[in-house]
């Protein structure tokens, strides 16, 4: 290291440089604000310069941002919190009385009255009481201990804080965690961060990107050769790939993890956004406690929840919990311990998930209002899917299969060898190659396949069906465009 005397004073290198850094740290990506999204805001920078481009905006259809892309957000919600923020507002009639209850009932839970106070680590207690009664009545009755509900900070942070608790062990007993592949890369980042083991298992694309037993079984004994499988995460509805997992599968994998000793974690953030004919969306609490009390008493499982996504949308909130079943007592002391380190979760996060699991009644004055808003956003969403799909499969080279849940499609591209060459030459992946091409020809920011994983040779990108149906015409016609040029010009 240069020791160069500056006015005398002896100069040294940096303390951290990214030499001395984690290391784990480096190792993490996440392609969900990777690259292109940088490149993207740069776009949008040299706009607003005047700098001239072939188009006037930059679109951003690479993350599941509902308010970003125009949806608006759900009245009673906004009055509550807005009541909860500015409680003076309950003097005023502009608000309904069901409205003015809620705040006045989240209020009384708040330390001196205020969600400016910090709440129990866990969450406040008549809000994990409201998230259980709303499980119970979702699962038809099977019950829900609020003393097993931790609200959180989005539901990312309560998946990372399971993961953290999960891992352990050196070299081959290191925690191995099996995670879909393509997934949200939510989990090989927290993989990567912890230096736990990936495990990946591919969804079956011809199949509807549904899952495989044997192909669960195949990517586990594989692993078991150079770590130690502990934990099986499944996403469902699927992030990127949309699809809505049947009840037979989840039967199928719950006995999977009960054979092979493994812990279940359940993301379930889109329960709400299932659009195709004939599927349903099951919870694996549900579906775990059906299958009577030889899997319900032994499988060990967490599942999550946000206020993200849904028809509420409400990501800037970061709103979620977690519920965990069958967890060994001393290890829940030293989750609550480990949650209590981080203080508690955003209270207004706190009190928009209560409205969410708590929303109004038949009897109430915002009920219709309310039930109007819900089912617009999410027959939007369902019409938006089929658009997508009908769309993307009338273009020669680019096939989707049915968006069945979620806000994605995750089409397949065919790349001319050409370009493949050419990405090869550039130093890129084929498929960011593709995206970043979309986005400095047409100004339209998608995921490329590979932040996601995907089957070695094939090619894919991630596109959220989010944006107004109008402005979705047009950014799928860009595509269809860009990909007839793209594969024209590599032929």
């Amino acid at each position: 290291m240069s020791q160069q005397a500056v006015n005398g004073v002896p100069c040294r290198g940096k303390v951290l440089t990214v030499d001395n850094m984690n290391p784990n740290v480096k190792r993490v990506e996440y392609a969900v604000r990777g690259p292109i999204v940088q490149r993207a805001v740069q776009i949008e920078k040299e706009l607003r310069e005047g700098v001239k481009k072939p188009f006037t905006e930059v679109i951003k259809a690479n993350i599941g941002d509902a308010h970003a892309m125009g949806q608006k957000p759900i009245t009673f919600l906004r009055q509550v919190l807005a009541l909860c923020s500015y409680p003076e507002l309950l003097e005023d009639n502009k608000f309904p009385e069901d409205a003015k209850k809620r705040a006045q009932r989240i209020l009384g839970a708040c330390g001196g009255h205020s969600i400016g106070a910090y709440s129990a680590s866990q969450g406040i207690e008549c809000v994990r009481q409201d998230v259980a009664r709303y499980i119970e009545k979702r699962d038809g009755g099977i019950p829900s201990n609020p003393d097993n509900i931790y609200l959180s900070t989005g539901a990312s942070d309560a998946i990372v804080t399971m993961l953290k608790l999960l891992v352990c062990g050196e070299g081959r007993d290191r925690t191995g965690v099996m995670i879909s592949i393509p997934q949200y890369p939510l989990y090989s980042a927290a993989l990567a961060d912890l230096g736990a083991v990936q495990i990946s298992y591919y969804l079956d694309e011809e199949k509807c990107w549904s899952l495989d037993v044997a192909e669960l079984r195949r990517a586990l004994n594989a692993a078991r050769q150079h770590c130690n499988p502990r934990v099986l995460c499944i996403i469902n509805p699927g992030n990127p790939t949309g699809q809505v997992q049947s009840r037979q599968c989840i039967e199928d994998v719950i006995r999977f993890a009960k054979e092979e000793h493994l812990f279940l974690m359940a993301d379930e953030v889109y329960q709400d956004n299932v659009y195709a004919e004939g599927c349903k969306f099951h919870s694996f609490k549900k579906v775990l406690f059906e299958m009577g009390p030889e899997y319900s008493s032994t499988v060990e499982m967490a599942s999550f929840h946000s206020t993200s996504k849904c028809y509420m949308g409400e990501c800037g909130f970061r709103g979620g919990y977690m519920e965990v079943i069958n967890m060994d007592p001393e290890v829940k002391t030293q989750l609550t311990k480990l949650v209590s380190v981080r203080l508690c979760p955003p209270v207004p996060g706190q009190a928009l998930l209560d409205l969410v699991v708590n929303p109004p009644q038949p009897d109430e004055p915002s009920y219709i209002t309310f039930m109007k808003e819900r089912t617009a956003v999410l027959s939007a969403l369902a019409e938006k899917a089929r658009l997508t799909e009908q769309t993307f499969n009338a273009v020669p080279g680019i096939t989707c299969n049915p968006v069945q849940g979620a806000m994605y499609t995750f089409p397949r591209i065919t790349l001319p060898e050409k370009a493949i060459d050419k990405a090869k030459e550039e130093g890129k992946v084929p498929d960011m190659y593709y995206c970043m091409r979309l986005l400095e020809e047409e100004g339209i920011c998608l995921v490329p396949g590979s932040g996601f994983g995907q089957r070695e040779g094939t090619f894919h990108f991630r596109m959220t069906i989010l944006p107004p149906t109008e402005k979705l015409k047009v950014v799928l016609q860009k595509i269809r465009d860009f990909h007839v040029r793209f594969t024209q010009e590599f032929s």
